[in-house]
């Protein structure tokens, strides 16, 4: 059968981004923020657009209270389960990124998965002005992405395709201007040849353009990095890690 449906993957995400994002990754990643913003046991992160909580639990693990935020159900729903068995210090809230509202503020907080790209100009300044509010004096803010233009411009592939378990992941993607972004088709198949076909937006800024919204949100950009804690970012890198902090 050939089908079209836009609920039967819907149990595989979760799997399949664990298999996308290696966990040694995640493990560097969670070590950098641990000594980079000196962090200590009882100390409150927030983290957008937290998916399956990688960072979330890891940082609960190590004693950190953790307001964790995304708009999927099957992502909130887990880390509740989790924080609960475990007894974690965990706190994950469905919502919408642009209308979030939590209790708490925030030593540190972090968007990390290339998040922050799914919204464009006017939406990235709400939610840093947002973030800006519930930080402390001199909190920080650390931004995972791998759509500066400064990266995109070096790797930038309009088809490619990927096989994680039985699924396979073909993509089509243009590079498009006024404003920069890239609009993708991600075509997913299974073996029993069942279809899924989605589409996505990410918006590409500049290290100028992302400092300027940072500094129009009260943030002052204080380094960027391609590899967390021993690599300073360079033209062409294809991630990066950017530290903000409140001012």
């Amino acid at each position: 059968m050939d089908n079209i449906n836009n609920s039967y993957f819907d149990g595989y995400y979760k799997e399949i981004w664990r298999n996308l994002i290696p966990v040694e990754l995640t493990v560097k990643e969670t070590d950098f923020i641990f000594s980079y913003f000196n962090l200590q046991s009882g100390q409150k992160v927030l983290d957008l657009m937290c998916g399956y909580g990688r960072h979330a639990l890891a940082m609960a693990n190590k004693g950190i209270a953790v307001t964790a935020v995304d708009n999927l159900d099957a992502y909130i729903t887990e880390i509740i389960e989790i924080a609960d068995k475990s007894s974690l210090p965990v706190e994950a809230l469905k919502s919408d990124i642009l209308k979030f509202e939590v209790k708490d503020s925030f030593e540190l907080a972090v968007c990390m998965g290339n998040s922050l790209c799914f919204f464009d100009r006017a939406d990235t300044i709400s939610i840093l002005k947002k973030v800006y509010n519930y930080l402390n004096p001199g909190g920080h803010f650390f931004i995972n992405t791998w759509m500066l233009a400064e990266i995109i411009f070096n790797n930038f592939q309009s088809k490619s395709w990927t096989q994680v378990g039985e699924l396979k992941f073909i993509t089509e993607s243009k590079y498009l201007l006024q404003p920069s972004r890239i609009e993708t088709e991600h075509l997913i198949l299974d073996s029993g040849n069942n279809r899924e076909l989605k589409k996505a937006v990410d918006y590409i800024y500049s290290i100028a353009e992302m400092e300027q919204m940072l500094i129009e949100s009260g943030f002052v950009l204080k380094e960027i990095y391609s590899i967390p804690g021993k690599k300073k970012f360079t033209l062409g890198d294809p991630r990066a890690y950017i530290v903000a902090e409140k001012r």
